[in-house]
């Protein structure tokens, strides 16, 4: 994969989805901060159902703070791992109201001392709240980077890494977006599309099928 055919890739992506973003529900830097952390190994459109319902009666740090971890369940309970989050949040908010006056911290250390943050969930805050040209790599991308051979890498953050080596400027800010969309509705684990596929001709993917 040569950086020329990198430049094509994101050129056709952006095409065919000139201003992407995610698709979590939040109107806030703190809204987005809880959906994330609640997203892990959960679908975007489950984390949608609760939060929905949780946000349009807490959706501060102080007001979720005080629901406590028990009322907090009831709103997330159909979302997995939901005792540990739900313990999570709760402790997020705490720390967000002692150390950051109750607002989401434009910082990847800060951001990652909080409980349920990881550096893809400081990647995803910091890019999609603050405009930073971060890549949040997770299961999608990884999968997408490696199988197209846009960025191979033994783990996420190889992976990473290697995207934003390679990845062009113009492109950085919108990357992640583009790459988890496509690697959710197209280019799939098991049985990719890549008859429906608009940079078929670009990847490098061996096995290509003829699903559309």
């Amino acid at each position: 994969m040569n950086n020329e055919k990198r430049h094509r890739i994101f050129e056709r992506l952006r095409e065919g989805n000139p201003a992407p973003t995610t698709e979590l529900a939040y109107q806030s830097p703190f809204e987005l901060l809880i959906a994330v952390i609640l997203s892990a190994q959960a679908t975007d459109v489950s984390v949608n159902k609760a939060t929905g319902p949780l946000f349009a009666v807490a959706n501060t740090p102080a007001a979720i703070h005080a629901l406590g971890v028990d009322k907090l369940k009831t709103y997330i309970k159909t979302i997995g791992l939901f005792n540990t989050k739900a313990a999570n949040v709760i402790k997020t908010c705490r720390l967000l109201l002692d150390e950051h006056g109750g607002e989401v911290p434009e910082d990847r250390a800060a951001l990652e001392k909080l409980p349920g943050v990881g550096r893809k969930t400081a990647n995803v805050i910091l890019n999609t709240a603050f405009g930073h040209p971060t890549i949040a790599v997770d299961t999608h991308i990884f999968r997408v980077s490696n199988r197209t051979r846009l960025a191979v890498g033994k783990n996420v953050l190889q992976v990473e890494e290697k995207l934003l080596k390679v990845v062009p400027a113009e492109f950085k800010q919108d990357a992640h977006h583009w790459l988890i969309l496509h690697g959710r509705y197209v280019c799939v684990a098991r049985k990719p599309r890549c008859g429906a596929c608009g940079i078929e001709d670009l990847c490098e993917f061996k096995e290509k099928t003829e699903i559309a």
